[in-house]
């Protein structure tokens, strides 16, 4: 994959990926239901219990029609003079309001129905009144609209306000919004608990752009004055009475609601509605309200407003570039850690704002930046890969210009050898005899394959005695032993390799059928310090060793030649062979005694006047007859 379409590629992916966040975003702030709502209650559930139940505020009272009343009034619904009766005793406690979450539809006994419209009209209070809503409304943050109502008989009406009771729940079922204002046939009216809290105050709370007025103070809500709830903890968290007790004088129970709002309402067993809440899977209707109501009170209500809704999406839009971002600038691990720190920054973001009473939106920002971050990471993992395999395709195609040796220390080291650095070595010169005749008379394509065929023998037989060739030559070659790192065993290789190369180019020569014209092979070798730099311009260079070690191993070929010899190696290292083969000994992988014999005692030891030289060389001489008894240089180990 070339750079420009893997950038072209990313930036489509970082513009679909801002789309993408940006139409979330969008859909969020403008308040539409999605599948994130569900994973989102899962969330705002848990911030919830981390933040833990609290205190409920004193001005909300519940007066509840349980099992105690139930009983003893023997039936359930229990009837009007029973509910009458209730409301009497509310009163006489000194309750400031009254909230009936009973719906009293229709009409029954007619003294019954007077009685309760009269104890209904002599506090302030209001009665609920139910709707019907469309299914696929049910979660979207919108002014809701009731498709039909059940409201109370027409008497109770007439003495007490009436509002909607119902509430919003998500997929789960767990109420979420409180909503102040419906929209109904008679236009925008307000609710059964916007009506309780204006009993209780006097006034009704007044509607603004994003809230109401209530208090002396404005109340930020959502969208279109829905209320969301803020929990104050299980089943009885807020201040509880049963009726019964009301009735039976007690005056524990009436001392509980003087002065207060009350809200009356059913919490007998398998009777009245139930909620799925964070703290409580059965809490009572009447307390799902009486929260609604109590936040509205003390101001505990969960802001999340048009700007809390805009913080979320400028989240998930910011969060989503940053994540795309270190995908593409970081290393691909490092870039999964710090978007997995922003994600986990954004969680905690949010728990603390939860325990500030803020709700932000802790799954928006994940689904908004986890596909493009995702997508962008596997298109950047594909283009590493591909960088790799190009990598390692221009490594593998380096070891065949460099020595593999020099390549994979190069490839592992780019500053391998900036600084030149200077170590004794041994170096190899090998070149073939009656060559110039031979590729004349074969021609470029012939000559071509046979130097191929006698390159191949000099590298395998190098790199079999630990030897690296350093350079070709046309038919021949330079080989160097402790490079790029010298070992003790330096000089002894090349010793070994210069046999087995007169072996095994005699042998190669009579099974090629080249004896006719290549006569021989001649080589020189010698041991001393060499000077391994990089050499060439800055832009192209290759590894050499340079210095009199090299310069003498090249000039011993033309001693053999003089001399009629086809090996020439310096005493100098065929001395430091023998030290370290004795050295060798005692780990037992010295040479074998034939070699280590042919190393002592050579065929002819004469000191040779080197050209460039002043001082005379003593060199050890073989023929190639003389150096091919040593079996292929064959060791105890090699």
């Amino acid at each position: 994959m070339k750079l420009k379409l893997y950038a072209c590629l990313v930036a489509l992916a970082m513009l679909a990926g801002v789309v993408w966040a940006g139409a979330l975003a969008q859909s969020h702030v403008a308040g539409r239901a999605s599948v994130l709502d569900r994973l989102e209650t899962v969330l705002l559930d848990l911030r919830i219990l981390i933040k833990g139940p609290r205190e409920a505020p004193r001005d909300v009272v519940i007066v509840a029609i349980d099992d105690k009343t139930v009983a003893a009034a023997g039936q359930y619904p229990v009837g009007r003079v029973i509910l009458a009766a209730i409301v009497e005793r509310i009163r006489e406690a000194g309750a400031k309001a009254l909230a009936v979450d009973i719906l009293l539809i229709g009409k029954s006994d007619e003294a019954a129905d007077a009685g309760l419209a009269s104890a209904l009209g002599s506090l302030p209070s209001v009665i609920a009144a139910g709707g019907q809503f469309p299914l696929d409304e049910a979660a979207v943050v919108r002014v809701p609209a009731p498709e039909s109502e059940l409201r109370p008989y027409e008497i109770f009406a007439e003495v007490a306000s009436v509002g909607l009771v119902n509430v919003a729940t998500d997929a789960g079922g767990t109420p979420r919004h409180f909503p102040l204002i419906f929209r109904t046939d008679q236009g925008l009216a307000p609710s059964f608990g916007m009506q309780a809290v204006g009993k209780y105050l006097g006034k009704i709370p007044s509607v603004t752009a994003e809230g109401i007025r209530l208090a002396g103070r404005v109340q930020p809500l959502d969208m279109h004055w829905q209320q969301p709830l803020n929990y104050y903890g299980k089943g009885g968290t807020i201040r509880t009475v049963s009726a019964e007790a009301l009735l039976q004088g007690s005056a524990a129970a009436k001392a509980a609601l003087d002065g207060h709002l009350v809200m009356l309402g059913v919490t007998a067993s398998a009777v009245g509605d139930r909620f799925s809440t964070p703290f409580d899977p059965i809490l009572p209707g009447v307390e799902v309200l009486s929260t609604g109501i109590a936040n509205l009170l003390d101001g505990s209500v969960l802001l999340r407003d048009s700007r809390v809704r805009l913080g979320d999406a400028i989240a998930a839009v910011s969060i989503t570039l940053l994540g795309m971002a270190v995908i593409v600038f970081l290393p691909l691990a490092s870039a999964t850690i710090v978007y997995l720190l922003l994600l986990l920054g954004w969680l905690a973001v949010t728990v603390i704002s939860f325990n500030q009473g803020i709700w932000l939106n802790a799954t928006l920002p994940i689904a908004a930046s986890l596909p493009p971050v995702v997508a962008l990471a596997v298109l950047r993992e594909g283009f590493d890969w591909f960088r790799v395999r190009r990598l390692m395709a221009a490594r593998e195609a380096l070891s065949r210009f460099q020595a593999p040796g020099l390549a994979r220390r190069i490839a592992d080291d780019p500053g391998f050898l900036q600084v030149p650095r200077e170590q004794s070595v041994a170096i190899l010169f090998i070149d073939l005899s009656g060559y110039t005749g031979l590729s004349e008379k074969l021609g470029p394509a012939r000559t071509r394959d046979v130097l191929k065929a006698f390159h191949t023998l000099v590298v395998n037989e190098a790199v079999r005695n630990r030897g690296l060739v350093l350079d070709f030559m046309g038919d021949g070659a330079m080989i160097g032993f402790g490079i790029p790192d010298a070992t003790s065993r330096d000089a002894e290789d090349a010793c070994r390799c210069a046999f087995d190369l007169v072996g095994a180019v005699r042998d190669w020569i009579k099974a090629s059928g080249l004896n006719a014209d290549i006569r021989e092979v001649r080589i020189g070798g010698h041991y001393g310090p060499v000077v391994l730099s990089r050499l060439g311009h800055d832009n192209q260079q290759q590894i050499a060793a340079t210095g009199d070690c090299v310069n003498v191993a090249s000039r011993l070929m033309e001693v053999g030649k003089s001399h009629g010899a086809s090996m020439v190696l310096s005493t100098t290292l065929t001395t430091a062979a023998q030290t370290m083969s004795d050295q060798a000994m005692a780990d037992q992988t010295a040479a074998t005694p034939a070699f280590q014999e042919a190393l002592a005692r050579p065929p002819r030891l004469e000191a040779v006047a080197i050209r460039g030289r002043v001082q005379e060389l003593e060199v050890a001489l073989w023929t190639a007859d003389q150096a091919v008894p040593e079996p292929s240089g064959t060791t105890a180990t090699h």
